[in-house]
């Protein structure tokens, strides 16, 4: 018969104790030495805690009355179906929830002889199913009273209305309850002085009454003992819909997100703001992205966090000796730029599910009472994945095209995990629900078809089971399983645009690749669709080296309108114009055939504070460095170009700045080891075997001889002892040897000596099939195996 939860652990088998972890994957990070040591870290409060945490209010109830007919250590099966019976509970209902309990080894051993996991008294309530104490161990008087059944049911229904409003408030539990100590007064009228002069309640201290068990029982008499109970779920009032609509509106959500996040990412290269001290991005520049992305700030918040978390963004040491920093985007960002719509959602909505952060925060108050900035630390919260799966899974859980107010979600959770929901995650579960809207996994409140695949990859092995090392992987550019179906909801990417007389350019879909490279460097983007050809992007196209006839060939080839003439005569305007004006190093210079146009550039106001200086009548010196004058030149209108030493000029693309990515583990959860961990098949048995050989070789160390575990040893005791090794390595049998550790512990150890000499022996502990070396000035003793036995 199982004793402890140890011999429990020892005697599962295998798949048992995968199933185990699976549920409970804290009981192994790091893995434990041998089974007594996983046994105590399941029993300890926090991680009991945690295991209680996933149950639903109906297991938390079973486990209650377990507790509430527990007699010395153990209880049964049978007394709790005697229980549940009166509610009118099917037997097979409540053995499912004792057999849930048991999975989490929560409860285990036999029916007969349940046992109830150590810790659990502690982070559960004191009074199971929420009934008091005897009151023959609370007041003499209130047991006299419970002892007379007829006399007790009179003043039951004596009682004022007011006094069995609150019988009925202790007696669904919890039955202690806090008063003033001005109703407890003898001359005080209220119902609570009116129960406790009849002994119907029980002081229990200044300002705290407990009703007995008995009293509580008689009030449950219609309910049954254990009070009203919860086997299922409340319902949840849904509408439906065709999931088509979902998916479309999913689908349109995901554009969204998808161009906002590029453009808050190349609004911050363009100008990387500083990181706070505090280790956060400012109010101000949050609000400026939102001015400049077109969303609200705390939109902006949440882009911020997941482009951070996804690796698009990462910081860059600028100055070492103040330590200063700035937000940079990322060598990976240009690569998911490179990628399709889908792919790019798939890793933005991936990372949302799984960081360890809580954008809704950003702007509440510290316990400094001190705003909460984006991507600051205290936004951290190792839960929030769990969470976000969690009210997703409800929705998971209803009929393709079914859709549910988050109050609703929120319920359903509540009685799902009432544990987490009981201490204030409501408004988190919300904002959880808005956020998976704004990122498209949910559509006019119901889940997509390509959401629900998501939450089921993530939910599944990291590791293929069949394929363990990722031999038959799809090849880079492959898309599958969510981002697959996503794509066939996406409208196909366009490689065309159509030109309008005004200059704006319209894209009728999502551009590809190469023509969002185009229209980046020849238009500036107005909304999701329109770009805008200026004087200002010519000049831009021209510095990366376009020539005139290369941006005629680009808008022919491009539209499928013809091209305004208006457009034309900029392009070729701006061509003959662009390189007309060169600037060098003097510290830098201005030269121009046009004598006339070096005259106008001299005489205008705007650049008095270069202090040009006429060199000749188509030359100009300046004190400021290229760079500074080309700048000026460019801002006032004029359209230089930079060139060498030789002469030549320089017509490069702007240079882009990276920086790296945050640290994964800063949005991983590693304040939580059981945050996220899914661990496949081929790891479970190699953790399990590692824990059933660090057992065996525990307990054999156990049964080692006296002798050997005695610690500190006599010359003689020595000398023999080495007598023993030579003949066992004669032998080629196996001994104990007892030694001092480098922690200067003693340890015993069964090996089959294999060489001895310069001061060391050599020995195989077969259990481990680990060769050891041992100084022999720290072996203490040394028994032959046979001997022990």
């Amino acid at each position: 018969m199982t004793s402890s939860l140890a011999d429990h652990l020892r005697a599962l088998p295998d798949d048992g104790l995968m199933a185990l972890i699976r549920l409970r994957p804290d009981l192994v990070i790091p893995p434990p030495s041998d089974f007594s040591a996983m046994a105590h870290r399941a029993q300890s409060r926090v991680a009991v805690a945690r295991a209680l945490d996933g149950l639903d209010t109906f297991t938390l109830e079973i486990l209650d009355a377990l507790r509430y007919t527990r007699v010395g250590h153990t209880t049964s099966v049978e007394a709790v179906l005697a229980l549940t019976a009166a509610a009118g509970l099917e037997a097979a209902r409540v053995r499912w929830a004792i057999d849930l309990l048991r999975s989490y080894a929560v409860v285990y051993g036999q029916d007969q002889a349940l046992r109830i996991a150590g810790a659990v008294d502690e982070v559960c309530s004191p009074y199971p199913a929420g009934l008091g104490r005897p009151a023959d161990e609370l007041d003499p008087m209130a047991g006299a009273l419970v002892a007379d059944a007829a006399g007790l049911r009179r003043t039951l229904m004596a009682a004022p209305p007011a006094a069995r409003a609150v019988l009925d408030r202790l007696a669904a539990g919890p039955p202690v309850g806090t008063v003033t100590p001005a109703s407890l007064q003898p001359d005080s009228d209220s119902p609570v002085r009116w129960l406790v002069d009849r002994h119907l309640l029980v002081p229990v201290g200044r300002d705290a009454v407990e009703l007995p068990v008995e009293v509580s029982l008689v009030l449950r008499r219609d309910a049954g003992p254990l009070g009203q109970l919860h086997p299922d779920p409340p319902p949840m009032d849904t509408s439906q819909r065709e999931p088509a609509q979902l998916d479309r509106a999913g689908a349109g959500q995901v554009l969204d997100l998808v161009r906002n996040a590029e453009a808050l990412i190349e609004t911050i290269g363009a100008e990387p703001p500083a990181v706070l001290r505090s280790g956060g991005l400012g109010v101000r520049e949050l609000r400026r992205y939102a001015k400049t992305v077109g969303v609200d700030e705390p939109t902006t918040a949440l882009l911020v966090e997941i482009v951070t978390a996804a690796g698009l963004l990462g910081e860059e040491i600028v100055d070492t000796k103040r330590v200063e920093s700035v937000f940079l985007p990322t060598v990976a960002y240009d690569a998911w730029r490179a990628g399709g719509i889908a792919a790019r959602w798939h890793r933005l909505a991936a990372t949302w599910l799984t960081m360890t952060r809580a954008p809704s925060m950003v702007g509440q108050r510290d316990d400094r009472d001190r705003p909460i900035n984006a991507l600051a630390p205290e936004l951290s919260r190792p839960g929030a994945p769990a969470q976000r799966r969690a009210a997703l899974r409800v929705l998971a859980d209803l009929p393709p095209g079914a859709t549910a107010a988050p109050s609703a979600v929120v319920d359903t959770l509540a009685w799902r995990a009432p544990r987490r929901v009981s201490r204030g995650a409501s408004a988190g579960i919300e904002a959880s629900l808005a956020e998976a809207a704004y990122v498209g996994l949910t559509g006019f409140g119901g889940l997509t078809s390509y959401g629900r695949l998501l939450l089921d990859e993530l939910a599944a092995d990291v590791v293929d089971a069949d394929d363990p090392l990722g031999l038959n992987a799809p090849e880079g550019g492959v898309l599958t399983g969510s981002a697959a179906l996503l794509d066939t909801l996406l409208p196909a990417p366009v490689d065309h645009v159509l030109l309008q007389a005004d200059l704006s350019v319209i894209v009728p879909g999502p551009p590809d690749a190469s023509l969002a490279g185009e229209l980046e460097l020849l238009g500036v983007q107005e909304s999701a669709s329109v770009y805008r050809i200026t004087a200002d992007s010519v000049r831009r196209s021209l510095d990366a080296g376009y020539s005139a006839a290369d941006l005629h060939a680009l808008l022919a080839r491009r539209s499928r309108t013809p091209v305004p003439q208006t457009l034309t005569y900029l392009i070729d305007d701006m061509a003959r114009k662009h390189g007309g004006m060169r600037i060098g190093s003097a510290n830098s210079y201005v030269r121009s055939d046009d004598e006339s146009l070096i005259a106008e550039v001299l005489a205008d106001r705007r650049l008095q504070p270069l202090a040009l200086r006429r060199l000749a009548p188509t030359v100009l010196a300046c004190r400021h460095t290229p760079a500074r004058l080309l700048e000026a030149l460019r801002e006032a209108g004029y359209p230089p170009v930079q060139e060498d030493a030789t002469g030549a000029a320089m017509l490069t693309r702007p240079k882009v700045r990276r920086g790296p990515p945050r640290p994964t583990w800063a949005y991983r959860g590693v304040e939580d080891p059981a945050a996220g961990v899914r661990l496949s098949a081929p790891r479970l048995a190699g953790v399990i075997e590692q824990i059933r050989r660090g057992d065996a070789a525990a307990r054999v160390a156990r049964r080692a001889p006296v002798t050997v575990r005695a610690n500190g040893s006599t010359s003689g005791s020595h000398t023999e002892a080495l007598e023993v090794l030579q003949q066992a390595l004669r032998d080629r049998t196996r001994v104990w040897v007892g030694y001092i550790d480098a922690h200067g512990a003693t340890a015993s150890r069964l090996v089959r000596p294999v060489s001895m000499g310069s001061g060391y022996l050599r020995a195989e502990d077969e259990r481990t099939e680990m060769l050891h070396t041992f100084a022999l000035h720290r072996i203490t003793a040394a028994v032959p195996e046979d001997e022990n036995s």
